[in-house]
């Protein structure tokens, strides 16, 4: 089995329906766990190239494969939750990231794929705006009758932190909008950031007053930003670049550049570096000059982005999960050092996935000591890449070796070579662990898989704990005053063994001869905090709920899906307990299963994971036990009231008014739910020339038929 898992694996247009199925749920999987380490964990393991890398296969194979598609956790996260202390602000629209490219051809395929999607003719390329990446923290402002009102940081994407007091210190963000010509409501979003210089001269006065030594000009940046005392913010150089906009009642202008002019005339400081390109050519050269003059800039950047100048284009082009079609980051080339590798670490996560982890010599790499690295896992150790193909030219990786070390995109370090002549001869190759370092259980790698597993599900604490931090994370119940130190210390005490334990504890406390608040570093006031925290957390959204189960392939965007779909808990609860009644048969032909299955965005491999879970009578029993604690809210409606708000609608055939993706978004931004394929539960179903099968399928059930036509008369409505 494990000699299988080391071959190299089938190109794309290659793959059989089974083999695409198996690597599917592999890149899922392995995806997921980055994603979990980066937004959850603020600890990435994985470079920003690696990660895109595992993206595009898995975007190639689902573009293959449509009814593999699904919206997990490489396309819907974005950012992280907004920090404790902060007042939560709901962004009016999404504060989404970009979509990344490391190499000219990235940029020339971006080009292409929106002339594709626009249906451009080969020669008609669309002129870009191309504006330096500023390393820093994104901020929203709103204004309302040209008045600034409120300011918040960017937080999942959704909901951030209101930091508008904090915001009025800055110099660069006006109070007021000038010139006449400004929207009733718009909201102007940017990047707060720290010259280099100002940086530098901040953190000789935090080492002499002995004070936090920031790691970068962003970190800096952020924390100035984030401080509750206003004066400190005030006291801080902060600046100010803005450079796009969220809600925006009438835009001043009807291309990205003109907007760009209009944000300088209302008062804002916009990058002067700024240029409007004709071609692909001339975004590369302003990519290769700009990197030229980055060492001399004034401040920290880590890349180019290119943005579709038209505005109707733009919102044609719409988002793809979490990222817009009509933007792309070009990102520079990391910074690289060299050091000793001086150890490998195994750490094993809730999964039970063990992740190999270098211990290093520490060494400065771009402003920032590192002294521990991704090594992702066996087979990098080996120097066999994540598609079974050599790297670093075959050559493994061994203690004592001298190795080079950068920080993919500026953040994540990883080892990426070996100094072979500096390499000891009493260096032996590194021989992956069989068992697992936590528990001592037998660890298995399976067929497909780049990760070996604890087998140990039920007796490995590091998984146990690991699920607990889970369930405490900050997209899940995020309770005040319980994070991962705490759960590790009453896990290790006894305190906190499963979920419901957290629910149960100030009534165990009150019983108990041994207090919480005698505890070491715990009082009266701590310990009632952590109590009322816990309580505050009782009445939970579902979508939280869903997340924090820890169901293998839902993320925060899956577990949102599932909330919408089923609204409440009973249903859901209801819905996986009758799809599990299937789940021992050769294929599940439950009508419960089918629905879930169908959800557009869902899939076999999530649908699968989650009845697998519900088929596990010891998590039902457990749920059943937490919910006795607990109250979950209704997931949320759309707010649209057009006429196919809360619709089912399936899309087939070819389609001649607009791309398959136009008419999708259309829909859900519309309220209505999109579907892959067609049952009693569609509502309608849009047929364009060619239709097959789901024509036929509707007819049978009786669904309603549109053309085109009769869809867009629909929701003119």
């Amino acid at each position: 089995m494990a000699a299988k898992a080391k071959k190299a694996l089938v190109d794309v247009d290659k793959l059989t329906k089974a083999q695409a199925k198996v690597e599917h749920m592999r890149l899922s999987l392995e995806i997921e766990g980055h994603n979990e380490r980066y937004y959850q964990k603020d600890a990435p393991t994985v470079s920003d190239a690696a990660y895109d890398a595992l993206r595009q296969r898995l975007e190639a194979i689902e573009a293959r494969f449509p009814d593999l598609v699904t919206r997990d956790s490489p396309t819907q996260t974005v950012g992280a939750a907004p920090a404790r202390g902060f007042a939560k602000v709901q962004h009016v629209v999404p504060m989404l990231s970009l979509g990344n490219a490391f190499s000219d051809e990235d940029v020339t395929e971006f080009v292409e794929r929106i002339r594709r999607f626009l249906k451009l003719d080969a020669d008609h390329i669309p002129a870009l705006v191309a504006e330096p990446k500023i390393d820093g923290l994104s901020l929203s402002l709103r204004y309302e009758n040209g008045e600034l009102i409120r300011a918040a940081t960017r937080g999942d994407g959704f909901t951030g932190e209101d930091v508008t007091a904090n915001v009025r210190t800055i110099k660069d963000i006006p109070h007021s909008l000038k010139g006449r010509n400004v929207p009733a409501a718009c909201e102007m979003r940017g990047e707060v950031y720290m010259l280099k210089k100002d940086f530098l001269e901040l953190n000789k006065k935090q080492a002499a007053a002995d004070d936090t030594v920031f790691a970068n000009p962003r970190n800096s940046a952020a924390g100035s930003l984030r401080q509750k005392d206003v004066s400190i913010t005030a006291s801080r150089p902060l600046k100010f670049f803005a450079y796009t906009w969220g809600e925006m009642s009438e835009p001043p202008a009807d291309t990205q550049h003109g907007m760009l002019e209009w944000m300088d005339k209302a008062g804002f400081v916009v990058n002067p570096l700024i240029t409007l390109c004709k071609s692909v050519d001339d975004v590369l050269k302003f990519y290769n000059k700009i990197g030229e003059q980055r060492a001399s800039l004034g401040y920290d950047i880590d890349g180019v982005v290119y943005k579709v100048d038209r505005l109707d284009w733009q919102e044609r082009l719409g988002f793809v999960s979490r990222s817009p079609r009509w933007a792309i980051a070009h990102k520079f080339a990391a910074e690289q050092a060299t050091t000793i590798l001086k150890g490998i670490d195994i750490q094993v996560g809730r999964t039970g996935a063990m992740t190999p982890v270098a211990r290093l010599e520490p060494v400065t790499v771009g402003g920032v000591v590192v002294s521990n690295a991704t090594l992702h896992n066996e087979d990098y150790i080996k120097g066999i890449g994540n598609d079974g193909n050599p790297i670093r030219d075959g050559v493994d990786l061994r203690i004592d070796d001298t190795v080079v070390v950068q920080r993919a995109g500026d953040v994540i370090p990883q080892v990426v070579s070996v100094v072979l002549d500096k390499r000891p001869k009493s260096a032996k190759p590194y021989k992956f662990p069989d068992t697992c370092p936590v528990c001592g259980s037998h660890a298995i790698r399976e067929e497909g898989e780049a990760v070996r597993r604890c087998t140990g599900a039920l007796i490995c604490p590091a998984q146990a704990v690991e699920r607990l931090k889970h369930f405490v994370s900050r997209l899940a119940f995020d309770i005040d005053g319980l994070g991962e130190k705490q759960i590790q210390e009453f896990y290790d005490d006894g305190l906190v063994m499963s979920p419901v334990d957290i629910f149960t504890l100030r009534e165990r406390d009150k019983r108990s001869t041994s207090k919480l608040m005698e505890r070491e570093g715990y009082g009266e006031t701590s310990v009632r905090n952590l109590f009322d925290a816990i309580d505050a957390r009782r009445n939970i959204d579902l979508h939280r709920l869903i997340f924090a189960l820890g169901i293998r392939h839902v993320g925060e965007g899956n577990a949102k899906l599932l909330a919408r779909h089923y609204h409440t808990i009973e249903n859901f609860r209801d819905a996986m307990l009758a799809a599990a009644k299937g789940s021992t048969d050769e294929e599940n032909t439950t009508e419960a299963y089918q629905d879930l299955n169908d959800i557009d965005g869902v899939g076999e491999i999530v649908a699968d994971a989650v009845v697998e879970f519900f088929a596990e009578p010891r998590n039902v029993k457990a749920l059943g036990e937490l919910l006795h604690q607990i109250e979950v809210k209704p997931a949320e409606q759309p707010r649209n009231s057009s006429p196919v708000s809360d619709k089912t609608v399936v899309f087939t055939g070819s389609l001649t008014k607009f791309t398959r993706d136009e008419a999708k978004a259309m829909a859900e931004r519309l309220g209505a739910k999109v579907a892959g394929s067609v049952s009693k539960k569609t509502d309608y179903v849009v047929a364009g020339e060619e239709a097959g099968s789901k024509l036929t399928k509707a007819r049978e059930l009786g669904v309603a038929v549109l053309t085109e036509d009769e869809w867009l008369k629909l929701i003119e409505e």
